[in-house]
C-alpha cells in the first residue's frame, strides 16, 4: 500500500486543507465494507480505478471524479480489487471560493466535475489522468484551483463566512446563534448557500467531531466526560447524535473504530489507517 499526504501552497491554504492519495490492492475475492461518516469537510475525489460500490440506497452516484458536498448522515461503500485515489480535501468554507452555485445542492450528494466546470474541468481530468506521480497531480490541482480562485473569489463574502465557521469551530459546535449577529433566517440562508448545510446541522457535526477528537487525545476518557466536555446536554443527547451521524452508539463506535477527527486533527490522517479517505476502520 502506498499513501501520500501534502498540505497546499500558502495561497490556497485558506481554502484547501490537504491533498492525499492512496494505491492499494485487496486480495482476490476479498470485500471490505466501509462506513463513511460526516467530517465537516468537503472533497473532490478522483478514482483512477473503478470507484467503490455504494451500498446505501439514494446516496452518492458512482463517478470517476466528483465533488462531494457536506454530509449530515452516514453511508456504506464496498471496496474490492485495486484502489487508486487522489483527493482534495477543502476547508469547511473553501468551496464557495471556487464554484458559484448554491452549495445546498450537493448536501449528501456528489456531482461529476464536468457538470460544474465543463471546459476547464475536462482539461483538468485529462491532465490528472496522464500524470504518473503524486507530486505531478498536486501541481496540476494547485494550478487548476488557483485559476478558479482568481476568477471567482469574493473577499467580503468569504471573510464573513470564515468568521462564522471559526466561531463554531472555537466553540466546538456549541455557540449560540444569537452571537453571530444575524437573524436566524439570515444565518440559515447564508449557510445554505455558502456552506451547503444548516448552521444547526453543522454545529451538530462539529460537536460530534470534537467528541471523537477528545477520545483521540485521551483513549481512556469515558462517555460521561465526553458528554460534559463536548457540550452535550446529557448522555442521551450524546447517544442520539452518534446514532444519527454514524449509526452506532458511542461505546460501540470507539470499541470498533480508531478515534480520529478529520476536522480537528492538525496532523494528516494516521498512516496506519487502511484507506486514507475512510473515516472509520475497515471491516471485512
Amino acid at each position: 500500500m502506498s499513501v501520500h499526504f501534502i498540505t497546499p501552497s500558502n495561497a490556497l491554504a485558506p481554502y484547501i486543507k490537504r491533498y492525499w492519495a492512496i494505491e492499494n490492492t485487496f486480495d482476490k475475492n476479498e470485500k471490505y465494507i466501509q462506513r463513511i461518516v460526516p467530517t465537516g469537510l468537503t472533497e473532490l475525489i478522483l478514482y483512477f480505478t473503478e470507484s467503490p460500490k455504494i451500498l446505501t440506497k439514494n446516496k452518492y452516484r458512482p463517478s470517476k471524479i466528483a465533488l462531494y458536498g457536506h454530509q449530515n448522515d452516514f453511508y456504506d461503500i464496498e471496496l474490492t480489487g485495486k484502489l487508486s485515489v487522489f483527493s482534495i480535501v477543502f476547508q469547511p468554507q473553501g468551496l464557495m471560493c471556487f464554484f458559484k452555485f448554491p452549495l445546498h445542492e450537493i448536501c449528501n450528494q456528489n456531482i461529476p466535475l464536468q457538470c460544474i466546470d465543463r471546459q476547464t474541468g475536462r482539461d483538468f481530468e485529462e491532465k490528472m489522468g496522464v500524470a504518473t506521480t503524486f507530486q505531478e497531480r498536486v501541481n496540476i490541482a494547485e494550478a487548476y484551483f488557483y485559476n478558479l480562485l482568481k476568477n471567482n473569489y469574493t473577499n467580503s463574502e468569504f471573510q464573513r463566512i470564515n468568521h462564522f465557521v471559526e466561531l463554531i469551530k472555537k466553540s466546538h459546535g456549541n455557540i449560540n446563534s444569537n452571537k453571530m449577529a444575524l437573524s436566524r433566517r439570515q444565518l440559515e440562508r447564508i449557510f445554505s448557500k455558502h456552506i451547503g448545510i444548516s448552521p444547526k446541522q453543522y454545529q451538530k457535526i462539529i460537536r460530534f467531531q470534537f467528541s471523537i477528537f477528545q477520545k483521540q487525545q485521551n483513549k481512556y476518557v469515558g462517555t460521561t466526560e465526553l458528554t460534559c466536555e463536548s457540550g452535550y446536554f446529557d448522555h442521551t443527547h450524546l447517544i442520539n447524535d452518534f446514532k444519527s451521524l454514524c449509526g452506532l452508539k458511542p461505546k460501540q463506535y470507539f470499541m470498533e473504530n480508531e478515534a480520529y477527527s478529520d476536522f480537528f486533527s492538525k496532523k494528516n490522517v494516521h498512516l496506519c489507517r487502511p484507506v486514507g479517505y475512510i473515516h472509520t476502520q475497515i471491516k471485512p
